[in-house]
């Protein structure tokens, strides 16, 4: 039996959705028109196809209008890049998501980069990565925006905290870090190089493990008490769904920690929706 209280994130994004389609209702009345996603899928990678299906059901459910485009394997980079040009122009789309990875021969950043910044409710690019860094945050990435609503959920007060995240990705390890210290947290970033992974963990008081490794952070590493947040979705030879961290003996030794699936993943995809209504209140209002 864990001791651990369950961060349900399933509960949690529910809430979330349930506000955002109260705003985008009133955006709706205010404006004629339902706040517009464009979702941008190349090639035929089936978790994309998953990925790509639960967002525009997500829209569906939340009164906001989604536009798909699915585009094929060989497109040309010309062609993928005019595409999301005219998106950049189209009045009806505040939010752009160009569902990652991008078949060989195209280059992701390249194609990230050309997002309009102010439709980039993915939270990618770098000027909203800068900004975040700047503590002058506008669209936010959403997995590190959802681990902080979570945090916020469950009265977890981030403020002197010790975090230590696992992963230094630009999609969560990096803006984890950026937002913990948004927060008030005094944080460390664990990546490849990092000497002495178990040290850095047993320290920490929080513990956000991004890094598509089952079960890398051993659960005996958690210091008793600390509140952990695990971002992997890893599927194993039986087909089960396990994050990065050895959940069972972790949820012995934490206070609060995320079940994989049904944690980060449904914040994610809520963040998501959040950010397109606040991309299209920004535009609205110039």
């Amino acid at each position: 039996m864990s001791k651990a209280a369950i961060l349900d994130g399933k509960a949690v994004a529910a809430r979330v959705r349930a506000e955002v389609r109260v705003r985008a209702a009133g955006f709706t009345a205010a404006h004629g028109r339902a706040p517009g996603l464009a979702v941008v899928k190349v090639g035929s990678d089936p978790a994309s196809a998953v990925y790509v299906r639960n967002k525009r059901l997500a829209c569906d459910e939340a009164g906001i209008e989604s536009f798909a485009f699915d585009l094929p394997d060989h497109i040309a980079r010309a062609a993928l890049v005019a595409q999301v040009k005219a998106l950049n122009d189209a009045p009806e789309v505040d939010g752009i998501l160009v569902q990652l990875p991008l078949p060989n021969g195209l280059d992701a950043n390249e194609i990230m980069d050309l997002v309009d910044p102010a439709k980039d409710v993915d939270g990618f690019h770098p000027y909203n990565t800068g900004l975040l860094a700047q503590k002058r945050p506008r669209l936010r990435p959403c997995t590190p925006f959802g681990v902080i609503r979570l945090a916020q959920e469950y009265g977890i007060g981030l403020t002197g905290l010790r975090a230590t995240v696992v992963g230094a990705s630009n999609i969560v390890g990096r803006p984890m870090a950026l937002e913990l210290m948004l927060a008030g947290a005094t944080v460390t970033v664990c990546h490849t190089r990092t000497r002495d992974l178990q040290s850095e963990v047993e320290r920490a008081e929080l513990v956000v493990a991004a890094v598509g490794k089952p079960g890398m952070v051993r659960g005996a590493w958690i210091r008793p008490g600390a509140a952990v947040f695990d971002v992997g979705i890893n599927r194993t030879e039986a087909g089960r769904l396990v994050g990065d961290v050895e959940y069972a003996v972790a949820a012995e030794r934490a206070a609060w920690i995320t079940p994989v699936p049904g944690g980060i993943g449904p914040m994610t995809i809520a963040m998501l929706l959040s950010n397109t209504v606040d991309a299209a209140e920004r535009r609205a209002h110039g």
